[in-house]
């Protein structure tokens, strides 16, 4: 009988905080966990983080806290919220002018030919499916899709490439690397031939370096890859 996957909400810990100050949180975010609320109605990360905050410096009233990006559930790694409205608003505009640099990390079974490039498509999204389409040309409510890669390293018939994407489209990393003829390990919407029964796929958020908002101070955030027995045999190779 197939084993069945039971989401087991965990709280927001000291030890998930990668970053915090007085305007931003960035947490590392587990795969398995949502970023907002959908229609599964389980506890979102951003409940979580608002519930850590107000425990941790006693707001009987809650805490603010503004949601900029998001990571598909079965992604893990670095997120960044914001504390305050002032922070909101200046790091929505950094996202929107490509002001915030993301670099990510994805496993695959097939070599990338060639092993690193620019990949350009343009996206359109299925909302009732939940599934993108890689278009090779401009189409009717597509958007335009953009990302450097490079392989890093193979490991015991395991590729690890690193992925900076220029544009933040829903699923793009996974769908376009699909299309390159990778698909991601345990990414079975997107052509791997079967899931994780974790339901997380390895894709992960390593880094995000930007000017802080309100600072002006160039910051640098790492998010340490899960411990599951398998990604960490990777890290090593990681920047």
């Amino acid at each position: 009988m197939k084993q069945q996957f039971t989401y087991i909400p965990k709280e927001i810990t000291d030890a998930d905080v990668l970053y915090e100050d007085n305007h931003l949180i960035a947490v590392n975010k587990r795969a398995g966990d949502i970023v907002q609320v959908d229609e599964t109605g389980d506890e979102p990360l951003d409940e979580k983080v608002k519930k850590y905050i107000a425990q941790k410096y006693n707001k009987p009233n809650g805490a603010f806290l503004g949601v900029v990006h998001r990571l598909d559930r079965p992604v893990s790694g670095v997120i960044l919220f914001a504390k305050t409205s002032k922070a909101l608003e200046r790091i929505n505009n950094m996202f929107k002018a490509r002001e915030m640099h993301k670099t990510y990390y994805a496993v695959v079974r097939q070599r990338p030919n060639p092993i690193s490039g620019t990949l350009v498509h343009w996206l359109l999204k299925n909302p009732q499916k939940n599934v993108t389409k890689a278009h090779d040309k401009e189409v009717k409510g597509s958007q335009r899709s953009e990302l450097h890669y490079k392989l890093v390293g193979e490991l015991d018939g395991y590729y690890l490439i690193e992925v900076d994407p220029i544009t933040g489209r829903p699923h793009q990393i996974r769908v376009q690397l699909s299309t390159l003829g990778c698909p991601i390990v345990g990414d079975n919407k997107y052509g791997y031939p079967r899931g994780s029964l974790r339901k997380s796929i390895c894709l992960h958020a390593r880094r995000l370096q930007f000017m802080h908002p309100v600072k002006n101070e160039p910051v640098l955030i790492t998010a340490p890859v899960p411990k599951d027995g398998f990604w960490e045999r990777f890290e090593a190779m990681m920047g």
